[in-house]
Parts: C-alpha cells; structure tokens; sequence
C-alpha cells in the first residue's frame, strides 16, 4: 500500500515539472511569438529569420525553414522561389505577425482570402509576394512563401538585363 502511494507521488512529481517546464519555455519574452504585440503601432518586432536573403520578409524566430519545400532561382533579371517553413505558432497569430511585418518593410496587402487556408498578396514596385498558411499536424502551423523580384525592372534593365534606351 505504502508503495503504491509513492508510486502516485513520483508520478504527479513529474507531471508537474513536465508541465512547469513547457510553462516557462512559452512566456519567455512575450509569448510564443515573441514581442510583436500590435506590431506597426510602433512596437519592435522580435526576428530571427529573414527569408531567403530578400532582406525585406520577415518571420518570427519558431518559424524553421522546410529544405525540401523550398527552392529558388536567382538570375542577372529576376530572382524568386518557393520557401516553405514550420513552427508550433498559432496559425491567427503568425497571419497577424505577417502582416505586421510586411508593413514595416513597406509592402502592401493587396488582398486576403480565407478558407481552410489563409492567403495573402503582397505588393511592392517591382516584387510580389503571395503567402498560404496552413495547419500542420501537432500543432505546427506551416507558411508557404512564393515571391518574385524583378531585378531588371528594379535596375531599370530590360528583361534581358540591358539598359534601357531613352
């Protein structure tokens, strides 16, 4: 009987530290996002992956790159791909987080659709951007990024990477 208690206590001991532990990694600084709040209003948004090397798209940090989702091409006139990431972050959370971001970067949500998915469109001069979010299983949230950048146009080139004739 008197081990059969212990065994009881063993077992709601580790419950506890297994519980207190997942606690504290999901509040440091800010939450499982970090601190991007109402981020546009004026609040920094914590980032630690750039996608790709485009300089201007952003995710938070529990975003991880997908290698066998992704892929991109980058030439003298255009450069652009496929980049595929996951993370255990709410899928309403990193929308609003990606939105948030790209604004900052001085892109403009030309539109949004909802179903099952979330689609986004982003603008700039001479770049597009369409974003689809997904859910993932075990609580993974899974964002496909497809974007183009026309070097040439951004250069004043032709397509053919010539200069322009005035």
């Amino acid at each position: 009987m008197h081990f059969l208690s212990a065994a009881k206590k063993t077992v709601v001991a580790g419950c506890l530290l297994l519980l207190a532990g997942a606690t504290v990694g999901c509040t440091s600084k800010g939450g499982v996002l970090g601190t991007f709040g109402a981020a546009g209003a004026g609040e920094d948004i914590a980032v630690a992956n750039q996608v790709q090397n485009y300089g201007d798209i952003a995710l938070p940090m529990e975003m991880k790159l997908v290698p066998e989702g992704t892929m991109a091409l980058d030439t003298d006139s255009f450069k652009g791909g496929i980049h595929q990431y996951r993370g255990r972050v709410d899928l309403d959370s990193l929308r609003d987080y990606i939105i948030a971001s790209m604004r900052n970067s001085k892109w403009k949500l030309a539109g949004e659709a909802r179903y099952n998915y979330v689609m986004l469109a982003f603008t700039k001069p001479n770049k597009n951007c369409m974003v689809v979010l997904k859910p993932g299983t075990l609580g993974y949230t899974i964002v496909n990024f497809y974007v183009t950048v026309d070097v040439a146009a951004a250069n004043s080139l032709n397509p053919f990477g010539e200069p322009l004739q005035q």
